[in-house]
């Protein structure tokens, strides 16, 4: 039911006119490393660490990005970012912050449970951590109690699958908490009035962007089809990608809709610029920094 993919022909078209359209507010989640030659894939060391300069345990430094949307008295969260329920060894490992999602909403004067909608693009780890949090017994509980979680069913069904080289990405306690508040979705369609999701294949089979109707155009949040800036090109895929080349048939997809349909790209893993505008370059894309 799940298995829907793009074709390889999609062609952009412009979005129907919004029955909402929507503030955004970019927030830093917390910020971590990862390994550089994961997140690079095929591209040697030697011309990502001049873009991605590595720390001496070869880890480069990447940030959660998350949008807050506002609109008509309601509030949406995209993304979640890593959250808090990690050992000391596990945040050493990846010198994950000592920073939330709830942080960053804070300095936003908006509480958990103010928020009425979280969005996913995917479940592993790094987006989808921030989802719960240890209770007074020691018990993971969900982080927004009032809000219902948008994912796509593939990504959830395979997540609770377990269903990746990496084995420890899906985790039981970030999804069992909010197993009963979530909503599945199929392929591209509304989430919200103004709202939208669509496939993003290639680092998860279920991979979903969200975009988002403002009053300056369309915003894409698109995941980790292009986690940074510095993965604009097309072989610049993660070591981690499910399927790689399907990963790069899909940037080229999404290139190709906001340099037409004049989107702004939020990017979730850039650490210093995360907005940018697409423009055609030849016979691929750049991206102006906004």
């Amino acid at each position: 039911m799940w298995r829907k993919r793009l074709s390889r022909s999609y062609k952009p078209t412009r979005p129907p006119v919004s029955e909402r359209i929507w503030n955004w507010t970019l927030l830093q989640a917390g910020s971590l490393r990862l390994d550089g030659g994961g997140m690079f894939g095929v591209v040697p060391r030697a011309i990502w660490s001049r873009m991605a300069p590595p720390d001496e345990a070869n880890r480069i430094a990447l940030q959660t990005n998350c949008l807050l949307l506002e609109s008509e008295g309601h509030r949406v969260l995209v993304e979640t970012g890593c959250g808090a329920k990690w050992s000391v060894k596990l945040r050493g490992m990846f010198a994950i912050e000592d920073r939330t999602v709830c942080n960053a909403l804070q300095e936003q004067n908006v509480s958990p449970s103010d928020i009425s909608d979280v969005i996913v693009t995917h479940l592993h780890f790094d987006h989808a951590g921030g989802l719960t949090q240890f209770g007074e017994d020691g018990s993971p509980i969900p982080v927004f109690d009032n809000a219902t979680v948008h994912v796509q069913g593939r990504e959830w069904e395979d997540a609770l699958a377990n269903r990746s080289t990496m084995t420890g990405t899906y985790l039981r306690t970030h999804l069992d908490p909010i197993a009963g508040c979530v909503s599945l979705l199929d392929g591209s369609q509304q989430i919200l009035p103004g709202i939208r999701s669509l496939p993003m294949p290639g680092h998860t089979w279920g991979q979903q962007a969200v975009l988002i109707e403002t009053a300056d155009g369309t915003v894409c949040f698109p995941g980790d089809v292009m986690p940074t800036r510095h993965h604009v090109g097309a072989p610049y895929s993660m070591g981690y990608d499910m399927l790689p080349y399907e990963n790069m048939l899909t940037k080229r997809m999404l290139l190709e809709q906001a340099a037409e349909l004049s989107w702004t790209l939020v990017l979730d893993h850039d650490p210093d610029q995360a907005v940018h505008r697409v423009h055609a370059d030849g016979d691929w894309f750049t991206l102006e920094p906004v």
